[in-house]
């Protein structure tokens, strides 16, 4: 254990998964703060702890066997294509999902904030397995579960300081996307299909990061555009609505 935690590639990868599930567990606390809305004070904190703590559980499990599947061939291209599609998602405006049903009772609070977990965190269990694989070989489940351990009660507890931090400083999203380009072409080109061939043919693939630089860029580029294209899709669609005759 010592000699793990003197490792440099330890710290960095713990490092790494804790930026990434903040970056992307920002939603989640927002549907937690809206499940338990319409209960009493004392109840709301104590569906918000019930509730998070079932999903730390919860999450910390699949993130565990999401480890073990980046074992088997094919699943690291898979997961870094993935990677990919969360990192330019991540730099896409999305509308605001008011469909999330407040509960009055503590129990209906809970499962809502669990399920709503449950379905939100694809992108979430994916980012932080693949994360994991930048650190030490014998260290990752130690490393999943304290990362996280750390990084979501932020969540719960500073959410709305954090998305106020992101507001104001929108290039630290920007580098959390390219930091999951990164990982993916890290990732892709480790995978047990190609990594030989990688190692004899084009090493410097990833000796010299060429995979992951690559990965970075696309996500920036790609997200950039599209980010471009939803704010140009949404002021062409304000003047429509604007122009609307009002209804009854």
């Amino acid at each position: 254990m010592m000699e793990m935690l003197a490792e440099f590639s330890f710290w960095k990868a713990l490092g790494v998964i804790i930026w990434v599930n903040l970056l992307l567990s920002g939603d989640n606390a927002v549907v937690i703060a809206l499940a338990a809305r319409s209960l009493p004070a004392r109840q709301q904190k104590l569906a918000v702890f019930w509730g998070s703590a079932a999903a730390i559980v919860m999450r910390v499990i699949l993130t565990i066997f999401a480890v073990a599947l980046l074992q088997q061939p094919w699943l690291k291209l898979v997961g870094g294509l993935l990677l990919l599609w969360i990192g330019v998602k991540l730099l896409v405006p999305e509308e605001d999902d008011e469909n999330i049903e407040s509960s009055d009772s503590l129990l209906q609070a809970i499962k809502t904030i669990l399920i709503a977990d449950l379905v939100m965190s694809l992108d979430n269990v994916i980012a932080v397995a693949a994360a994991a694989e930048q650190g030490p070989a014998q260290g990752k489940i130690f490393l999943l579960v304290l990362g996280l351990g750390l990084s979501i009660p932020i969540v719960i507890f500073g959410s709305t300081l954090l998305l106020k931090v992101m507001e104001r400083y929108p290039i630290i999203i920007t580098i959390g996307a390219a930091l999951l380009g990164w990982i993916a072409g890290e990732m892709g080109v480790t995978d047990p299909v190609i990594a030989e061939w990688v190692e004899a043919h084009a090493a410097w693939l990833h000796d010299w990061k060429v995979a992951a630089i690559a990965g970075a860029a696309l996500v920036v580029v790609v997200g950039r555009k599209l980010a471009a294209k939803h704010d140009a899709d949404l002021a062409q669609a304000q003047p429509a609505i604007e122009s609307e005759p009002p209804k009854g």
